[in-house]
């Protein structure tokens, strides 16, 4: 695969970073989308989490419909919608309204996975049983909705979702295993994997989806991409400093303590038991960090690997010039 034919997007998360706001956070958002538009990116996704004070992204169909008003040309989306932690019903209304106010740009992906605790999911949906079978229904479900297709001698014959739309968003599934390449595969949807939450298995599920798939009214051939965290610069020293901070994160996380929001100052000096240690050199296939040779060689062995001409990248740093420059860096190298 000529490194020429990738294309780059972003799955932004809305980081609030030390010592800023939430509001500050939606900005910077608003502004890596224009930033990005700019570059040539082909299509900007932004996340739902719950529950936790540094992502400021809990309601993406909200981010969307703002992203979109600022933009003129990206493709903006969920990355993605946690689709138990709403109705189908829901979801279609709320996704027809953005298609119709932006025809053609919207991307509909959507997870299995909460965004969030148990606990929480459980307040978001007090029905949600964590059940896949519960997700195969709604997706089904949605479909019809969509198409305004209901199956007979059901009762959604007596609902339509509206607004009545003329297109239909472009839909995704995420995972980050192989079981939604399955269903992705079966209801002819686009298939994004999660390289930043599982460096494993990646390749085999895009395999088996595309081998898979069955075309579908909305999407005749498969359509997958993958998404990583990176990070580039010139400046070694930051990239050590961007992974080191990384690493503590995913610590945070691993711990169940939640995420806080720290700088380089704050965990500099922290030293790692051997547990810990190994934890941090499990999680590194995660990152794809470095200077923009490195950067290079990484993201075309990685499109190889996966056999993928469409890269998300995930940029998470403490300074939100790093993070900007980064993606101006690696719009220097494939676009």
């Amino acid at each position: 695969m000529s490194t020429a034919k990738i294309k780059l997007s972003v799955l932004d998360q809305s980081p609030v970073r030390k010592g800023v706001s939430a509001r500050r956070a939606i900005e910077e958002t608003t502004l890596l989308a224009q930033e990005t538009e700019r570059l040539g990116y082909h299509r900007f996704w932004v996340s739902e989490h719950h529950n936790t004070t540094s992502l400021a992204g809990s309601t993406p169909e909200i981010l969307i419909a703002h992203l979109a008003n600022h933009t003129k040309t990206l493709r903006i989306g969920s990355g993605g919608i946690m689709l138990p932690n709403h109705s189908a019903l829901k979801v279609a209304e709320s996704f027809r309204l953005l298609e119709i106010m932006h025809p053609g740009r919207i991307d509909l992906g959507m997870g299995r996975a909460p965004g969030t605790d148990r606990i929480t999911a459980s307040m978001l949906n007090p029905s949600n049983n964590f059940s896949e079978q519960d997700f195969v229904v709604q997706l089904q479900d949605l479909h019809n909705y969509l198409h305004d297709s209901p199956e007979e001698g059901t009762i959604q014959t007596k609902i339509k979702a509206i607004p009545i739309a003329e297109t239909v968003p472009q839909q995704w599934l995420l995972s980050s295993s192989g079981q939604s390449a399955l269903f992705a595969s079966h209801f002819g949807m686009g298939f994004s994997f999660a390289h930043f939450i599982n460096p494993h298995g990646g390749p085999q599920a895009v395999q088996y989806y595309r081998e898979h798939f069955k075309p579908s009214i909305d999407l005749p051939k498969p359509e997958e991409n993958v998404a990583f965290f990176v990070f580039c610069s010139e400046d070694e020293e930051k990239v050590k400093q961007q992974e080191a901070l990384m690493s503590y994160r995913f610590l945070q996380l691993e711990k169940g303590g939640g995420l806080t929001s720290v700088g380089w100052e704050d965990i500099k000096n922290v030293t790692y038991n051997f547990a810990e240690q190994e934890r941090i050199n499990a999680n590194k296939p995660r990152m794809i960090y470095g200077t923009p040779d490195v950067i290079k060689e990484k993201l075309t062995k990685l499109a190889l690997d996966y056999d993928v001409n469409e890269l998300m990248a995930v940029t998470i740093t403490e300074h939100f010039e790093d993070r900007i420059k980064s993606y101006q860096l690696l719009a220097d190298l494939f676009l």
